[in-house]
């Protein structure tokens, strides 16, 4: 019995249409004619080669189904034609009874694709003519659009750029009919990340985004105003200050270009202004939203429906057309679509400011190339530090599991390899530069790797895959060279010879600290590592879980130490990825009561750890994510969708698909359901579901609208509510805070953990305590260090609810 593997099979799902068998033909009693009949109804004539059809042949089944091309060996090879009695008919190349090659499929809706077959599926590039006539051109993967590719919608719009798995993914231009334009990331559909969206008018916005709404930090120039370059706007967002940002990981956006070109027509007003922002609906981009691709992003326009199924803008009434002052633009920072503060600027003072980043980022740079990395290449010491690690962990992976031993700790548990670039018996050639490499304790750290629960494949994958590291700026003024990589997930950082020693003398307690603790906030530390290059030069790494691996936006960070001294920015510094320190922080969090004294037990016990070996100077990581005010989530919402959504509900704001809309209520805290939310391991997420006192002490998860629902554990995930102080720079008009109370969601950690109390911080402190408050600097012996950074957090950071 041959079966011969042919024909389509009209799949409901539009984005991965398949083709599979629909019959076979019995060859065991064909004779040598150019005609046969066969029992089941089924014809075939043409050649055969002995008792098989090999040659033209024609083959007709009992269904009306037709195939006429070539044969081989009783399967259809060669070139063909498929006729299905629905109307469809394949015409191309088709190997061994599949599509295979070059071919055009016409489908009873009367869509046509024509490209590149693998095994009966869309793989390679094509061109598909939708029903509707919408078109696709570009690269498709197992039969849905990934790659690089052009959507035209039958009403005009047009996106060229990157997909995934059927849905515009990466970088992209979105090209509206009515003359707006987005040029940026996009993921998952949605616009997220950093662009440029300018509008019809001759206005653009410069900023982020995030699930298809503004969402942190941006700049609006309205309609008239002097062109900024590319430069102009990311160093005035801190874009280009050695930060990883979504802009980073959309290959090389060629943003500045596309900005100079005119708009084809102009229809459409840019962003009304005014004291208090607006919001827009927002829809994501995929093959199945061809019907309705106009969401243009107006920051003050709602999205609707018109009569024609498509996407109209209607703009705030009252609304000035025009802007009589082309100088002024305006530094907003938004939430989930909403305004939340702007600062209306001279175009002059913008540029200005922008002057001295570059020259402060070019002071910083010249200074850590110094200290930092010793004079070498940033990007062959990634290659080799990729290099290294994956020797490491593939040679000490499959030695059998067993307790640490003393012997497994200090300086002399070791690995050392030299690494040649022309390669070696035990090393692959590369393309870097000659270097040794040293990996400490190795089996110390895998056991703490096990202990966090992380598979050892995985970290390889992250940090040594072909995605590569990205180098990001120091936060701090140690000079040290920082890596992320490709996922987020692990930070790797240079260190001195003297906090490599420091790491060395506390692992064994540090090991026992984090085992016996589970929910310790100390920082996680996956490898220790040394890079000796030419000269005798050494680098020195620590590999870290990255505190922010989330997929929830970071719209601030702060580094608190408890002290006040020097503990402020400056203003003209701070941009979208300042760290900000202590005095910078004008907002207090209230807590559930329980999740807060589990909070700071969990403080007391990891201070105590770093009081017993002498350790200062560390702080609390703390990162936020903001929520749009709860009065104002409704109008993220389109008006016309407000039926669909309330009557498509199943409770919480959960669509029956799974999906989270937006809620009425802002964060909402549900009973823990391990079957509800994602509880594998992360590089800084360990320990429990916590228990809150406001939902009958249950373990809790959070939902968060727009995202969905999230596993609350200690320094990851923690709700609450930021109430805002009054800040130093209250008095300057120009800034306007909209807000004063906001839901946010906590990330916290303890980091910088390897300063001693030695010597000469101890002449540090007599110095300084000459000069200034004893008790208001940074260097004070750890006792006063622990209690001053606890006091702080507990009475200023985190007060306890009235």
């Amino acid at each position: 019995m041959t079966r011969l593997k042919i024909l389509f099979d009209e799949d409901s799902k539009a984005d991965s249409e398949r083709l599979g068998p629909v019959s076979c033909i019995d060859l065991e009693n064909v004779e040598r004619l150019n005609e046969k009949a066969f029992s089941n109804g089924d014809v075939y004539v043409g050649d055969f080669k002995e008792i098989i059809p090999h040659g033209k042949g024609k083959y007709t089944w009992s269904d009306g189904t037709v195939y006429e091309g070539d044969w081989e060996a009783g399967k259809m090879t060669g070139k063909g034609l498929v006729l299905w009695p629905s109307g469809s008919k394949y015409s191309g190349d088709i190997s061994g009874g599949y599509f295979h090659g070059s071919g055009a499929f016409t489908a009873s809706d009367g869509s046509i694709y024509e490209g590149q077959w693998r095994m009966n599926i869309r793989h390679g590039f094509g061109r598909k003519k939708y029903s509707n006539s919408d078109i696709y051109e570009g690269e498709w993967k197992e039969g849905v659009h990934e790659g690089k590719g052009v959507y035209f919608w039958n009403n005009g719009n047009k996106y060229t750029g990157n997909w995934k798995c059927g849905k515009v993914h990466g970088r992209g231009v979105m090209d509206w009919v009515n003359g707006d334009r987005y040029n940026g990331c996009w993921f998952n559909g949605y616009r997220h990340g950093s662009g440029i969206y300018q509008y019809a008018d001759g206005g653009y916005y410069f900023g982020s985004w995030t699930r298809g709404l503004k969402d942190g930090k941006g700049v609006f120039y309205p309609a008239g105003s002097k062109r900024p370059s590319l430069k102009t706007c990311c160093t005035s967002l801190g874009y280009d200050n050695g930060h990883k940002s979504v802009l980073s990981q959309c290959s090389s956006v060629h943003l500045e270009d596309r900005m100079v070109k005119k708009p084809r027509i102009k229809r459409s007003l840019s962003e009304k202004l005014s004291g208090r922002g607006g919001l827009k609906g927002s829809r994501r981009i995929s093959r199945r939203s061809a019907e309705n691709p106009g969401f243009s992003d107006s920051g003050r326009e709602f999205v609707r429906h018109n009569s024609s199924g498509t996407f109209s803008l209607d703009s705030d009434a009252g609304q000035s057309e025009t802007q009589e002052n082309t100088a002024v633009v305006y530094e907003r920072e938004y939430m989930q679509g909403v305004m939340i503060k702007e600062r209306i600027r001279d175009y002059a003072e913008l540029s200005k400011k922008a002057g001295k980043q570059t020259k402060s980022v070019a002071k910083g740079t010249q200074k850590r190339s110094c200290v930092g990395i010793l004079g070498e290449s940033s990007y062959h010491l990634m290659l080799n530090l990729q290099l290294g690690i994956r020797y490491t962990v593939g040679k000490i992976t499959p030695v059998p599991k067993r307790d640490v031993r003393a012997a497994d700790f200090g300086d002399r548990a070791r690995i050392t390899m030299f690494f040649p670039r022309r390669g070696s018996q035990f090393t692959p050639p590369h393309k870097s530069i000659d270097f040794y490499w040293k990996d400490y304790c190795p089996m110390v750290f895998r056991h703490l790797r096990e202990l966090f629960k992380l598979d050892a494949a995985e970290y390889m994958m992250s940090i040594c895959g072909d995605d590569g590291l990205t180098e990001i700026s120091s936060p701090g003024k140690s000079g040290s060279l920082f890596y992320l990589s490709h996922d987020d997930k692990f930070v790797i950082k240079t260190l001195k010879k003297s906090e490599l020693k420091v790491l060395l003398k506390m692992l064994p307690k540090y090991h026992n600290h984090v085992k016996e603790h589970e929910n310790t906030l100390i920082t996680k530390i996956f490898g220790l590592h040394r890079i000796t290059l030419r000269g005798r030069r050494k680098v020195r790494f620590v590999v870290m879980g990255n505190m922010f691996c989330t997929e929830l936006r970071i719209h601030r960070r702060y580094d608190l130490k408890g002290s006040t001294h020097g503990r402020f920015t400056d203003k003209d510094k701070i941009h979208e990825n300042t760290t900000l320190k202590d005095l910078d922080l004008s907002y207090e969090f209230l807590m559930d009561k329980s999740l807060r004294k589990l909070l700071f037990h969990q403080i007391t016990l990891d201070c105590a750890f770093l009081k017993s070996q002498q350790i200062i100077d560390y702080s609390l990581l703390l990162g936020l994510h903001f929520r749009a005010p709860e009065q104002l989530n409704g109008l993220v919402e389109p008006p016309n969708m407000m039926p669909y959504m309330e009557s498509s509900l199943t409770g919480q704001g959960v669509t029956p698909d799974g999906e989270v809309l937006f809620p009425s209520k802002g964060l909402v805290l549900l009973a823990h359901e391990p079957s509800s939310v994602n509880t594998e391991p992360g590089p800084h997420i360990r320990g429990r579901a916590l228990r809150a006192f406001s939902l009958g002490n249950k373990e809790v998860d959070v939902l968060v609208p727009g995202t969905g629902r999230l596993r609350v554990q200690l320094g990851v995930n923690m709700p609450a509510q930021a109430t805002r102080k009054l800040s130093r720079d209250e008095s300057d008009s120009a800034e306007v805070e909209l807000f004063e109370v906001y839901d946010v969601v906590l990330y916290m950690g303890i980091i910088d953990i390897l300063q001693e109390y030695n010597v000469k911080k101890k002449a540090e402190h007599a110095c300084k305590s000459v000069k200034f408050d004893p008790t208001s600097i940074s260097v004070v012996e750890p006792e006063l260090y622990a209690k001053r950074f606890t006091d702080f957090l507990q009475q200023k950071v985190f007060p306890e609810q009235p």
